[in-house]
């Protein structure tokens, strides 16, 4: 029996994973993703070089509970499961750092893990970086930094910071209960490379207020000892004032998961294929930035799910409604009415 196993369907994972004497290499993917494609022959490669690990390969948006459960907020993302514990994490395209995962968890099984996976490895990792053009990604560096009051570029998350120095700045930032958006810099090679050059920066973690760098670690720790830094810190909106200031940004504005350029999401990806097959111009807000913003405007417009659509400050609808809209020429009568 191959030890490369395709999920098809939660209980044939759920008896897999209830198998605590094995360890198991998760491959959470999407087949419109490029890069879960590339990883996917380096996930292929290690499954044969080690036999002794089960490698399971899961399309995230097909089996949204078991995503759910690993909180899978992007694609590639890759789990290494033993005992029934997460005991390693890998997101993104980053086939060396999936490479050395693997073979560290693997405990001393005996392989030959030989110059083919290693040269895939290296060549699938170099993949990372320097494909996005400087003028695309300084765009998107220039929404991310400006896409919340207070924004933070660290390692990890808020919840699981993966550096001590990240960890430091969300203890700060939640002793002086400070609200803020967070972006995992692990997560995007490009983004952690281009915003070092983007703000002349050379470290993280990094910290924006108003879309200005305030800088590192040390001198927001100096801005508090001095009160600088309550200072420079937007006064607090309520929530709804922040939605309503949000869906009005742009005439036409979408709710997604992730960025027009890279979406997090198949539905997502649908949503700005129709606005960018229809030239309509429009503002987004990336819903996976701002966990606040994502339970909060479904709540505000009463509408469940994502994306959500918005002209003129009134919501359109989800998905289905824009096709149907589209469909019977009343999308385009809105738009220019």
């Amino acid at each position: 029996m191959s030890n490369l196993i395709d999920i098809v369907s939660d209980e044939q994972f759920n008896d897999f994973a209830s198998k605590k004497d094995t360890v198991y290499v998760l491959n959470f993917w999407a087949s419109w993703a490029e890069p879960c494609q590339q990883m996917n022959e380096v996930f292929a490669e290690l499954a044969s070089k080690f036999p002794a690990l089960q490698f399971l390969k899961i399309e995230a948006e097909e089996y949204p509970d078991i995503s759910e459960s690993f909180e899978i907020s992007a694609v590639p993302t890759f789990i290494i499961l033993k005992e029934g514990k997460i005991v390693d994490q890998v997101e993104g395209a980053k086939a060396a750092e999936l490479t050395n995962s693997v073979a560290k968890h693997a405990k001393g099984v005996l392989n030959k893990f030989g110059t083919a996976a290693a040269t895939a490895a290296t060549s699938l990792a170099g993949m990372e970086n320097g494909n996005r053009p400087v003028k695309d990604l300084n765009a998107r560096l220039k929404a991310l930094i400006n896409s919340a009051p207070v924004m933070i570029f660290i390692k990890g998350t808020p919840q699981q910071p993966r550096c001590g120095f990240s960890r430091q700045l969300v203890e700060l930032l939640a002793e002086q209960k400070v609200k803020y958006s967070s972006f995992n810099i692990l997560a995007d090679e490009d983004v952690r490379q281009g915003l070092k050059a983007y703000s002349d920066w050379p470290t993280y973690p990094q910290i924006y207020v108003n879309g200005e760098l305030m800088g590192g670690l040390d001198i927001i720790k100096e801005m508090i000892v001095s009160g600088e830094f309550q200072d420079v810190l937007p006064q607090e909106k309520d929530l709804n004032t922040r939605l309503q200031e949000l869906i009005e940004k742009q005439p036409v504005m979408v709710f997604i998961k992730g960025t027009p350029e890279e979406p997090r999401c198949g539905f997502s990806r649908q949503m700005v294929g129709l606005l960018n097959d229809r030239h309509v111009k429009y503002g987004y807000f990336d819903i996976l930035s701002d966990d606040e913003v994502r339970q909060g405007l479904k709540t505000y417009v009463n509408w469940p799910t994502f994306p959500m659509l918005f002209y003129k400050g009134e919501l359109l609808g989800g998905l289905d409604i824009i096709k149907e809209m589209i469909e019977t020429g009343e999308f385009d009568q809105v738009l220019t009415a």
